[in-house]
């Protein structure tokens, strides 16, 4: 596959995913009540968002901000044209997302050995052995599955991430059976042309097609590495409401990027996104006030 290169042209359109009330949700100390999370995703249904990501089926015990996951995804109302996602670690969790009534679902891995003991208590290999039967139970049930890649360009335990070792991965996820892979920079350490790298030594392994990005905006550099990745042809972002969330096992991990300021800086360059920036706005602000968060935040803002 040919490697990919800058050529300062940008998609025309580009699809958003809303994490917030899984990634975003999951880290927040505040905890919130069913009803208020129903209310939070139906706000969202109504912005625009083709796909939002509703909840995990996690054990309650190690992230019990969505212990409530079943009854989230019953009570939804669930609008036309988008798809709701819910994240799976394994067999029992796919399970109990298919009871629940789930038609999309998502796996995860890490990119470094360290990180994936710390989040899901095994190695890199065993997690692809939990993956088969989850991707079995969803081809019986026709749901296509995302693959989500965490700590792509660092890890709180390893350091920096070599790309080729990610690239190898992601192509691992599209052949074990799903639709496209989340590249996460968890600890939010990436910078443009390290986010660029990244991408072209991705693409010679997995289609850029079949790539999308999801990076935390610890040190600022979020917006900058989304617009060089969307110079290389990426055309589908991951983005949190208000910015919420960070993650629960990398120390000094700050939110996701704001999916306000994402939609923000690609309607001024001409990008479609499909999506309400007053509505979006107006809900990261409901968020917000219902976490006690500070109404002067730099997120959650009116445009």
């Amino acid at each position: 596959m040919k490697s990919l290169q800058s050529t300062n042209s940008l998609p025309s359109k580009v699809t958003i995913v809303e994490v917030g009330p899984r990634d975003g949700l999951q880290n927040e100390k505040q905890l919130l009540d069913t009803d208020q999370k129903i209310n939070f995703i139906d706000r969202l249904s109504v912005c625009g968002l083709p796909i939002i990501e509703c909840t995990s089926m996690v054990n309650p015990q190690w992230v019990p901000q969505l212990a409530d996951a079943e009854a989230v995804i019953k009570k939804i109302n669930r609008h036309p044209g988008v798809r709701y996602s819910v994240l799976v670690p394994n067999e029992q969790g796919m399970q109990r997302a298919l009871a629940a009534g789930a038609k999309s679902v998502a796996i995860f891995i890490a990119a470094s050995e360290g990180f994936n003991q710390k989040n899901v208590n095994c190695s890199i290999e065993e997690s692809f052995a939990r993956f088969e039967p989850v991707m079995a139970l969803a081809k019986a049930a026709g749901i296509e599955v995302r693959g989500y890649l965490s700590c792509v360009m660092g890890c709180p335990y390893e350091g920096k991430i070599k790309p080729m070792k990610v690239a190898t991965l992601a192509r691992h996820l599209i052949e074990l059976g799903c639709y496209e892979v989340s590249l996460g920079d968890t600890i939010g350490v990436g910078t443009p042309l390290q986010a660029q790298r990244l991408i072209q030594t991705i693409s010679k392994q997995v289609p850029v097609e079949q790539l999308a990005i999801h990076f935390h905006d610890t040190r600022g550099q979020a917006l900058a590495n989304i617009f060089a990745c969307l110079e290389l042809g990426i055309t589908t972002i991951d983005a949190s409401v208000a910015g919420l969330g960070g993650c629960p096992y990398a120390k000094g991990s700050s939110g996701n990027v704001a999916t306000e300021d994402v939609v923000y800086m690609l309607e001024g360059m001409g990008i479609e996104t499909g999506v309400d920036l007053r509505a979006l706005s107006e809900t990261g602000n409901m968020i917000c006030r219902q976490l006690n968060r500070s109404n002067n935040s730099k997120v959650g803002k009116l445009y």
